[in-house]
């Protein structure tokens, strides 16, 4: 299994293909990097993707 940040896995397969990989739109996958979400892709052995995201725990929720 191999792991490469979000913006890695969106330069190597195109931001489009990348989104429908992981399951979510090329605009979402633009606007996490955009934000510098700390997002980690695994390549799995048999051919499929997972993402996670790193947050601090307890989240902080912004005064919107």
């Amino acid at each position: 299994m191999r792991h490469l940040t979000l913006a890695e896995f969106a330069e190597k397969h195109g931001h489009t293909k990348a989104a429908e990989l992981l399951g979510l739109t090329q605009g979402g996958l633009s606007k996490a990097i955009r934000a510098g979400r700390h997002v980690t892709v695994a390549c799995h052995d048999d051919g499929t993707y997972s993402a996670i995201e790193r947050r601090p725990f307890p989240s902080q929720k912004s005064a919107a």
